[in-house]
C-alpha cells in the first residue's frame, strides 16, 4: 500500500504530480507496441481464404497496455483523494482540539484550540489570626480562621460570551458569591447578568486577593457588597474613561441578597477618568471617580432593610457591629427602611512607581421608620491608604507581582528570589447621624469610630502572600462608650 507521510506544521501534500510521474514512469518501461510487418499484396494467382473462426473455448483478449496504464491512473487518482479526505479529517481534529495549561495567572485551564472556549479552574485560600491585645472584658475573642475559601470556574463561549462562578465556604458559612455572564459586543459595550459586585466602592471592588490589608476599611461597609442585577460598562477613549451603569434588587449597606424582598430596585453608576493613562506624564497612574446608588426601600419587622457596621476585628459584643439599629422582632421596637435610600462616593487612586495611594468618601442616607417616627440618617466614612514596596516592583490598584519570585520549583537554590516586600499604612473614620440616637441605634452602638493601621506583606510570588496588620479603632460620639480595639491580624494566602 502507498503510505505517505504530512510534513510537520505543513499544508497536506499535493500526491497528483507524484502519481502522475508515477503513471508516466510505468508507460516507459512497458515500451511502444510493436509494429507489424506489411502484409504481402495478394496476386491473381493467391487463394482467397476465409478468416479462421477462433475456438469455442478460446480466452477473451487481454486488454492493451494502454488500457492498464489508465486502470492504473485511474486507481492513483482515487488513492490520492482518499489521502487528501484523511489529511483534511486530521487537520479538522486539530482543529477541534483542546490544550489543557496551568499559570500562576490563570490557574488551571482547558482551551479549545480556535479559542472559541476556554474553563479556567481558580480560587484562593486564606487562613486569618485575630489577636485581641489590651482586651478589657473580653470583648474580641483571638481566633484562627479560614477568613475565605473560594473556588473559581470562569470561561469562555463562543468568544463573546463569558462566565464566572465562584462559591465561598470560610467563617463556617457556605456562599454563592458570584455567578454572572459577560456579553461583549466590543470593549466600550459589556453587557453583564447575574450575581456581583455591583460598581461602587473603590475598595470593594478591588479582589479580596488585592487589598493592601487583610480587612478593607470603614467606608467599604457604607456601600453594597453584592447583588443581583444586570449592568452595561466598558472603557473608553483608549482605556481612559471608564462607566459602568445597572439596576440591581438593592441591599442593605455592606450586604449581599439573592433574592428581593420588594418590588423596587436600585439604580448604581460609575464613572472613572483616567486622563494621562498610557502616557509618559508623571500622572500617568492617576484615576479619579465618582459613584453613586439611589433606590427605594420598604423593610419589615423580620426583615429590616437596614445595614450594620464592623470594624476590621470583624466582631464585638451583643449585636456583632460598633453600630446596629433598633431590633426586638416588634413593629414598634424596630428601625426599618422606609424610603428612598441614596449613596455618593467620590473616589481616586494614584500609583507611580513603588508608591501607591487610595482614598474614598461614601455618603449613605436613609430614610427609616420606628414605629409612626420617621427620619433621614446620613451616615458617613472616609478612608485614605498608603503602599510602598520596598523592593521596588511597581505598585497597581490590583497589587503587584515580585521581580524575583520564590520559586520553589527551582533546582538551583541560588537562583530562587525572596518575593516582594511592602509597607502599608491606613486611616480611616465613620461617623453615624446624630438623630440616630437614642431611638433609631442600637442601645451597644456608638457614633463615632476612627483607627490607624500600619502592614507588612511579604508576597513571595503571584498568589502567594503573608500579611501582619495593627490597627486601634476608637469610638466616640454619641451612645454606649468602649474602649479602644487594638487588633493584632495575620494572613497565609494562597490563590491560583
Amino acid at each position: 500500500m502507498l503510505q505517505t507521510r504530512r510534513p510537520v506544521g505543513g499544508k497536506p501534500p499535493s500526491y497528483s504530480r507524484l502519481f502522475g510521474a508515477l503513471a508516466l514512469a510505468i508507460g516507459c518501461l512497458a515500451g511502444p507496441a510493436r509494429a507489424e510487418e506489411p502484409a504481402t499484396p495478394p496476386t491473381a494467382d493467391t487463394p482467397v481464404q476465409a478468416p479462421a473462426e477462433p475456438p469455442a473455448d478460446a480466452p477473451p483478449d487481454e486488454p492493451t497496455i494502454q488500457q492498464q496504464i489508465e486502470a492504473l491512473r485511474q486507481q492513483l487518482l482515487i488513492l490520492e483523494r482518499k489521502a487528501e479526505l484523511a489529511a483534511e479529517a486530521e487537520a479538522e481534529k486539530a482543529k477541534s482540539g483542546a490544550a489543557v495549561t496551568a499559570s500562576a495567572k490563570d490557574g488551571f485551564s482547558i482551551k479549545s484550540n480556535d479559542g472559541a472556549f476556554t474553563l479556567k479552574l481558580r480560587g484562593y485560600v486564606q487562613l486569618d489570626g485575630r489577636f485581641f491585645t489590651s482586651d478589657d472584658g473580653d470583648r474580641g475573642i483571638d481566633t484562627l480562621t479560614i477568613r475565605r475559601a473560594r473556588p473559581i470556574f470562569e470561561g469562555t463561549l463562543y468568544k463573546r460570551l463569558a462566565f464566572r462562578v465562584m462559591a465561598d465556604f470560610g467563617s463556617g458559612a457556605t456562599l454563592l458569591q458570584d455567578a454572572n455572564v459577560d456579553w461583549t459586543f466590543a470593549p466600550t459595550a459589556v453587557l453583564r447578568f447575574g450575581k456581583f459586585k455591583p460598581p461602587f466602592g473603590l475598595e470593594r471592588l478591588q479582589s479580596a486577593t488585592e487589598t493592601t490589608f487583610a480587612e478593607r476599611a470603614l467606608p467599604t461597609g457604607l456601600g453594597p457588597n453584592r447583588d443581583t442585577g444586570i449592568q452595561l460598562g466598558g472603557v473608553l477613549v483608549g482605556g481612559r474613561l471608564e462607566y459602568a451603569v445597572g439596576v440591581f434588587d438593592g441591599v442593605p449597606d455592606g450586604g449581599s441578597g439573592d433574592n428581593d424582598t420588594n418590588d423596587d430596585k436600585d439604580v448604581v453608576a460609575r464613572l472613572v477618568a483616567s486622563p494621562w493613562k498610557s502616557t509618559p506624564s508623571d500622572l500617568s497612574g492617576l484615576s479619579v471617580g465618582i459613584a453613586a446608588t439611589r433606590g427605594n426601600q420598604k423593610g419589615t419587622a423580620t426583615a429590616p432593610g437596614l445595614g450594620a457596621y464592623r470594624t476590621s476585628g470583624q466582631q464585638s459584643p451583643a449585636s456583632g457591629s460598633f453600630f446596629s439599629y433598633r431590633s426586638d422582632g416588634t413593629t414598634a421596637g424596630t428601625a426599618i427602611a422606609d424610603g428612598e435610600r441614596f449613596r455618593l462616593s467620590p473616589q481616586a487612586s494614584f500609583f507611580r512607581g513603588p508608591l501607591g495611594l487610595l482614598g474614598e468618601y461614601v455618603q449613605s442616607r436613609h430614610e427609616v421608620r420606628r414605629g409612626s417616627a420617621t427620619t433621614d440618617l446620613t451616615h458617613t466614612a472616609w478612608q485614605v491608604t498608603g503602599v510602598w514596596v520596598l523592593t521596588g516592583e511597581n505598585a497597581s490598584y490590583r497589587w503587584y507581582s515580585p521581580a524575583n519570585g520564590f520559586d520553589t520549583s527551582a533546582a538551583d537554590e541560588s537562583k530562587r528570589g525572596r518575593g516582594g516586600l511592602a509597607l502599608a499604612a491606613r486611616y480611616n473614620a465613620f461617623r453615624a447621624d446624630d438623630d440616630s440616637f437614642p431611638d433609631y441605634a442600637a442601645s451597644s452602638a456608638v457614633q463615632e469610630a476612627t483607627g490607624w493601621a500600619l502592614g507588612l506583606d511579604w508576597t513571595l510570588q503571584r498568589g502567594v502572600r503573608l500579611l501582619l496588620d495593627y490597627e486601634v479603632t476608637s469610638f466616640d460620639g454619641l451612645g454606649t462608650p468602649r474602649p479602644d480595639e487594638k487588633l493584632l491580624t495575620t494572613r497565609a494566602q494562597v490563590s491560583w
